[in-house]
């Protein structure tokens, strides 16, 4: 049904920054879910693996996000927004109308649900870029899309974008997540690949746009744990035009990322190596060719490392990557069933989806499991190819050649 926008007038932001009484370090729960021969799965099996894991957040952040859930608009970019008020949804409406040509803009389908309230506006739009502002600018449809969702998201006050990438879409908002589930229909949809998260908000507050997964065009991020390394993060990231501005350790993940893979090209290994280093012992007691490599990682990317306990699951279109912190201070079991490789943070959650899973495993520190669905050409290069002389130009030889696009309002 339509939204009565009229109601949402005087909407207070503060309403959705409120702190949890008391915090539980080791909570949040998260759960990621790809079945490789591109079948596609309804919504409701996040929703199951997540309610399961309820005990592991407090209401105040739940979220999902889906993969191939949008087969008629393969080729749009889809921006799901929140919107504090209707001041808000203009000024948002208006960077969007002058940068894409916008084919469907329309509220988002949800049902009211016991235990969602004030929620936000949610609108989600279908979009392509201008071809002309992107010859004139001279960049690529992902980088010019990465410069309108920064400056949404630094420049005006009330607005987010939860997810801007094609084919996929993230669905999150304040409330346990088998609610946000139900709250957004997701049994309507099917996708290859769904992430999940139950946050318990440990150093941050919760708030809808502050709930979990975060997102960049398709990279989608769960996290469970902390990133006591984002302040250096984010600054290492404003080098290359991203603007950490929603307030989480959470969203340097998503943009390191989108870096490292999409415009630092590395492959996906070599990109969790940068971000879950070894140790320098460790390094020492490789062999020459392996040393050499980590030591040139850690030199280019230390900025860049990811420091603190964490288990995260990066989904994206054509597989997801679960990866844990170099000494596994967070929970993360992952199985397989034929096709389907699924990563939780607790058993149980895996067999009430897999009952009879062909193999079950803890990830080792700093190892990801990547799943890829076959047929899909990953957005990665998909090939240990790099040598220790590439990974330490890296950046001055991209750098030249790709640059995130900074948008003017």
């Amino acid at each position: 049904m339509p939204y009565d926008l009229n109601r949402y007038d005087g909407f207070a932001p503060a309403n959705f920054r409120e702190e949890s009484p008391f915090k539980i370090h080791g909570g949040c729960g998260l759960m990621g879910i790809c079945d490789e021969s591109g079948a596609l799965m309804s919504g409701e099996v996040p929703i199951l693996a997540m309610a399961v894991q309820r005990d592991r957040g407090n209401g105040l952040g739940g979220g999902f996000a889906g993969y191939g859930i949008y087969p008629a608009f393969p080729d749009h970019f889809c921006f799901h927004m929140m919107y504090h008020d209707l001041r808000a949804k203009e000024e948002a409406e208006a960077i969007l109308d002058r940068h894409f040509l916008i084919e469907v803009a329309e509220p988002m389908p949800t049902r009211p649900v016991k235990g969602i309230t004030g929620a936000p506006l949610l609108w989600r739009y279908f979009m392509t870029p201008h071809t002309h502002m992107l010859e004139e600018r001279d960049v690529s449809a992902e980088d010019y899309v990465v410069g309108v969702v920064m400056l949404v998201n630094s420049r005006v006050d009330g607005a987010f974008v939860a997810s801007s990438g094609k084919n996929m879409g993230a669905f999150k908002g304040v409330g346990y997540p088998e609610e946000i589930g139900h709250y957004f229909r997701l049994e309507e949809y099917e996708g290859h690949t769904w992430v999940g998260h139950n946050r318990f908000p440990t150093n941050t507050p919760g708030w809808w746009g502050g709930a979990h997964p975060f997102t960049l065009l398709d990279w989608s991020i769960v996290h469970n744990g902390e990133i006591s390394s984002y302040g250096i993060n984010s600054r290492y990231l404003e080098q290359f035009g991203y603007t950490c501005s929603l307030g989480t350790d959470t969203e340097v993940a998503a943009y390191l990322f989108d870096l490292l893979l999409r415009r630092h090209k590395l492959p996906v290994e070599l990109a969790c190596k940068a971000l879950a280093a070894p140790l320098w012992d460790e390094i020492d007691r490789m062999p020459a060719d392996a040393a050499a490599l980590m030591r040139s990682l850690r030199a280019v990317y230390g900025p860049g490392m990811l420091n603190g306990p964490f288990a995260i699951v990066l989904g994206f279109n054509g597989g997801m990557v679960a990866l844990n912190d170099r000494i596994k201070l967070r929970p993360l079991v992952a199985a397989r069933s034929g096709a389907v490789i699924m990563v939780a943070s607790e058993e149980s959650a895996i067999r009430t989806v897999l009952p009879a899973p062909d193999e079950v495993w803890t990830p080792k520190a700093g190892e990801p499991v990547i799943a890829r669905v076959a047929g899909m050409e990953p957005p990665f290069h998909s090939q240990l190819h790099a040598s220790p002389a590439e990974i330490s130009c890296a950046m001055t030889a991209v750098e030249a050649a790709c640059h995130a696009e900074e948008v003017v309002a």
